[in-house]
């Protein structure tokens, strides 16, 4: 029965069915049947040709030869003569050959297509060794493949292959575009999921130098992190193997498991803290955004490591003017340690090496400079703590409860924030008294913000937080504010959403209002401004020199300076947390007599007294300048400069009352475990 069940299928069929199946195969396989079809034609009607020629040879090695011949002739269709059969003949043998040949040529060309395509979508296998591989595609990639390519050391530069689930050719225009001509030549893309490990093989990550992993900017972002992370560890093989690993991630929550995934050589950072640290220390220090994206890009001086051998055995306050061309800020044991801004009577033990701010490793070469000191020239006045100050925050978003609670932890007691945003903020004090005229008007109410404010800290009188909804999307609710009694504004995109709007172009209304406002009062405030989009730092209505922190830019410096110097990543964590040292921007004042010409070394020498490493001042009458806006990093110790009391010195100094190096308690000695307490293991 199941014999008759069957279809009857001719012969025919199936030896049709059987050369189309092997046709399917492959492009060689059908390359292959157009010539055996070509010879089976050609061959025999050559030989048929050959056969009923009068004047053929009468041996068969002659007339095998003739075939041959007339076989390799068969496109020259007027060569052979006499009667009309053997003319047709040859005719169709020329037809015959010139349709095998023309499909050849096809197939072939099918084929060059179909390798080409392949080639640009980028899914070929990248044989590079000692390369950067940058996985994931979000705002940071363009910080993060430039500063890459401009650290590549000359006249060998390392490639940067870029593997992201995009388009290869769109992804080679967007970077092209960004990074200019000077950069094509170093990038390589390739296009694919990251999270998949076959895909991920194709570029290579064992022989990689460093591997980045970019956060993108949906909703599953860290999520999709996590996801790459695992990848690596699939495609790398056993625990520790390959190269390190940076990754970076939005929300706190998943720093951890990104860290287990991570492994032993992987460093996490987590982009939305380290943005809002930044935001909140803008607003106490004019100035600062502008200091911190001279050290982290590669243009001019960063962190490097330097050999401490001339001061084994002596005292860390010694290398700070210990070198001419270099700013000391920090030690790395010989433990892998690393200790920023130690106390100065700290030993400097052997196998340590300095932490300098230089152009780069070669300049960092020891010479004293204590002669250069002018001590007549040092301010003998103790500087003021600072008073209470009163901030106004515009705006909400996931970055604004870590904002203010890194407010909370550095304001000075008495000081007052308050916040306008368009709905209820959870987590704030009572909104003032409606005749309060520092938070002015009443908005329609909308939806809290998705993420929770951090939880309060005991309320210890240092800043109190007051709150009230307003319509900020209206001009006019922003031009009814006083603006007066506020040392500073902070501004505050919305999170990208599913709407058509940009966060950017809220932010830019915003500022356009307060523009107006200060123009209607006279009335100038210092603002401190939030962006998204680094090329709309040029659109925005601000005096030159203000601070504008774009979150994705500082992200991408401080990948591309951690990947390729792992050991800064505990330099970066302490600058940028609550405790422990960082940057400031302080009063010439407090080092050096207004009105005197002075060496930078003098500022050194002061700064040290007061426990603090001097890296740079900035001028005041160039702070509307670009490029600088006054900004003068490292400075030889010889350099003079007639200091202002508008002038600043910039210092790495502990920045809480918990630590050694406090502001305006210099050093004692006394406790070395204190002393030796900054420190941070490299994760």
């Amino acid at each position: 029965m199941e014999r008759e069940g069957r279809r009857a299928v001719s012969f025919r069929g199936r030896v049709r069915y059987r050369f189309d199946r092997t046709l399917a195969r492959s492009t060689g396989t059908l390359m292959g049947w157009l010539v055996v079809s070509c010879l089976a034609v050609v061959v025999p009607v050559s030989a048929l040709l050959v056969w009923t020629d009068p004047g053929s040879p009468r041996s068969l090695p002659g007339r095998l030869t003739a075939v041959w011949r007339t076989s390799a002739q068969t496109l020259r269709l007027g060569d052979v003569t006499g009667t009309p059969l053997r003319m047709a003949l040859a005719a169709v043998l020329g037809l015959v050959a010139l349709l095998c040949v023309s499909t050849l040529v096809g197939v072939i060309t099918t084929g060059l297509e179909k390798r080409l395509t392949e080639l640009s979508r980028g899914r070929s296998t990248v044989l590079e060794h000692g390369h950067a591989v940058v996985l994931g595609w979000s705002d940071q990639v363009f910080t993060v493949v430039a500063e890459l390519v401009a650290a590549q050391a000359a006249p060998r530069p390392r490639a940067v292959v870029v593997l992201a689930d995009r388009d290869k050719s769109e992804m080679e225009r967007a970077l092209a575009a960004h990074l200019g001509a000077a950069g094509r030549g170093r990038v390589v893309c390739r296009s694919g999921p990251a999270s998949d490990p076959a895909v991920l093989a194709l570029v290579s990550p064992g022989t990689a130098r460093t591997v980045l992993v970019l956060p993108s900017g949906e909703a599953t972002g860290d999520a999709e992190v996590l996801r790459v992370l695992l990848a690596l560890r699939t495609v790398l093989g056993e625990e520790g193997a390959g190269p390190p690993v940076l990754a970076a991630v939005r929300d706190d929550r998943f720093r951890a498991p990104a860290r287990l995934a991570a492994g032993p050589r992987g460093t996490v950072l987590e982009s939305d803290s380290v943005t809002a640290r930044l935001i909140a220390q803008c607003a106490g220090r004019p100035g600062l955004s502008l200091v911190l994206r001279d050290l982290l890009d590669f243009a001019g001086d960063e962190f490097h490591l330097a050999d401490a051998t001339a001061f084994q055995g002596r005292p860390f306050g010694a290398a700070l003017l210990g070198h001419a061309t270099s700013c000391v800020v920090g030690l790395l044991t010989a433990e892998g340690r690393t200790v920023l801004n130690p106390c100065p009577r700290t030993v400097i033990e052997p196998g340590s090496r300095l932490i300098v701010v230089s152009r780069d490793e070669t300049s960092a070469g020891a010479l004293d400079c204590r002669h250069l000191v002018d001590p007549s020239a040092r301010a003998t006045a103790a500087p003021s703590t600072g008073d209470a100050s009163r901030l106004l925050l515009l705006g909400w978003n996931r970055r604004a409860p870590l904002v203010i609670g890194r407010l909370r932890d550095t304001a000075r007691p008495g000081s007052v924030l308050d916040v306008l945003t368009e709905g209820v903020v959870p987590g704030t004090d009572s909104a003032v008294p409606g005749t309060d005229s520092a938070v002015p008007g009443a908005g329609r109410a909308v939806p809290a913000p998705a993420r929770e404010p951090e939880p309060r800290a005991p309320d210890d009188g240092r800043l109190k937080v007051r709150h009230r909804p307003s319509a900020l999307s209206r001009p006019e609710s922003l031009l009814g504010l006083d603006l007066a009694p506020y040392d500073a504004v902070l501004v505050l995109g919305p999170d990208p959403g599913a709407g058509p709007d940009r966060p950017d172009d809220w932010t830019l209304v915003t500022l356009l209002s307060l523009r107006l406002l200060e123009q209607r009062t006279g009335n100038s405030v210092r603002v401190v401004t939030e962006l998204t989009d680094d090329r709309n730092r040029a659109l925005a209505p601000l005096d030159p020199g203000s601070d504008v922190i774009v979150s994705g830019e500082l992200t991408g410096l401080l990948m591309a300076q951690i990947a390729q110097s792992p050991h800064l990543a505990a330099v970066f964590d302490e600058l940028f947390s609550a405790e422990g040292s960082g940057i400031s921007l302080r009063p010439a004042g407090h080092y050096v007599r207004v009105g005197t010409t002075a060496t930078f070394a003098t500022v050194v020498a002061a700064a040290r007294d007061r426990g603090e490493c001097a890296i740079g001042y900035r001028r005041r009458d160039r702070w509307s300048s670009s490029p600088d806006h006054g900004v003068r990093l490292n400075p030889h110790k010889g350099e003079r400069h007639e200091w202002s009391a508008e002038d600043q010195v910039v210092v790495v100094a502990a920045e809480s009352i918990r630590g050694c190096g406090n502001v305006g308690h210099p050093h004692d000695g006394s406790d070395r475990s204190t002393c030796n307490s900054l420190t941070a293991q490299i994760t």
